[in-house]
């Protein structure tokens, strides 16, 4: 066997079940750093409470004394419908399913039956998915004539609004990040010009740096720089992931994205995750699937997944951002 031929189509329940569930829930959900909503009801809405603020009152006679209703606010987030579709030479494609499959330690080779295909095949697709969600994520851009421009990304946001000095910012130069050292004095601006809602949500452990890769390299040598055994030995073996006074340290990992597009290059954000939201849909819109065939004809496997997706930053107010020039 040489090809594989069996045509495979999940609509409806399978769609989000098999495919996108795992993909956008649990640690899976969790590495993308952000709040992620999946299958909530188009056109997707999500819902604010300020909640009342000095509550408690003097108990002293009867009546009620709880003020004005706490106040809602509503932020729509714009969903784009999306498609993903990726050919394969026939031959090619074999090859990397196999590939999936050999290096499971519980197949048995000589019986490769139409399930372990399946799982081997859905998951080579949902890996691509994954992976360019998060791209447009951050690098989306609606008006680009190409690249990731099926919804708008957080950068475009962040850009926008420094254009319109419509967010808490600040910027920094290249030259000012040739010594180490500058990647902490910037995290600490940020910290101490944020507002300060933003900075009590560091007790709820939802506080996080976003840092593009320069910023992180920057920090790593840093923290090198500080001598004794523990950085010795963190030099040595690595650092599984960075914080900044208790604050987790993600590295966006953008880089070889956007380095084709008008948006920041190197930048830090101070925010809540909770703040950033992207969502996903595969229930509400007619069509919704993941189809995964061969063609005859052109001798080539092909795939395409057609969902919604959009995300968007629920409060400027709760992000201090900063960028190179």
């Amino acid at each position: 066997m040489s090809y594989l031929e069996q045509a495979k189509q999940y609509t409806g329940n399978d769609v989000e079940q098999i495919f996108f569930r795992p993909l956008l829930t649990g640690p899976s959900a969790e590495a993308l750093g952000v709040r992620v909503l999946y299958n909530l009801p188009m056109p997707t809405v999500v819902q604010l409470w300020d909640g009342q603020r000095n509550a408690l009152q003097k108990f002293t006679a009867a009546g009620w004394t709880g003020g004005d209703p706490a106040k809602k606010y509503q932020k729509k987030i714009d969903m784009h419908r999306v498609k993903a579709e990726l050919g394969f030479s026939a031959a090619d494609y074999f090859s990397l399913v196999y590939e999936q499959i050999a290096a499971r330690a519980d197949v048995n080779m000589e019986d490769l039956t139409g399930t372990l295909l399946e799982q081997a095949e859905t998951e080579l697709f949902r890996r691509v998915i994954a992976e360019n969600i998060r791209a447009t994520m951050w690098a989306g851009d609606t008006t680009a004539a190409a690249g990731y421009n099926t919804f708008d990304g957080f950068l475009k946001f962040f850009k926008e609004a420094v254009d319109k000095e419509a967010i808490n910012y600040t910027s920094y130069t290249a030259a000012q990040m040739t010594e180490a050292d500058f990647v902490v004095t910037l995290f600490d601006n940020l910290w101490q010009h944020a507002d300060t809602r933003v900075c009590d949500a560091k007790a709820e452990g939802t506080l996080a740096f976003f840092v593009s890769s320069d910023l992180y390299y920057l920090y790593e040598k840093y923290l090198d720089a500080r001598g004794g055994e523990g950085a010795y030995r963190e030099q040595i073996d690595g650092r599984r992931e960075l914080t900044y006074h208790g604050i987790p340290v993600i590295d966006v990992r953008m880089g070889s994205y956007l380095a084709s597009t008008a948006l920041h290059q190197s930048f830090c954000l101070l925010t809540d995750r909770r703040n950033l939201v992207l969502a996903v849909n595969t229930a509400d819109t007619p069509g919704n699937e993941v189809r995964m065939w061969y063609n005859p004809d052109e001798m080539e496997n092909r795939q395409r997944a057609v969902f919604s997706a959009g995300c968007e930053v629920l409060d400027e107010t709760m992000l201090i951002y900063a960028y190179r020039e």
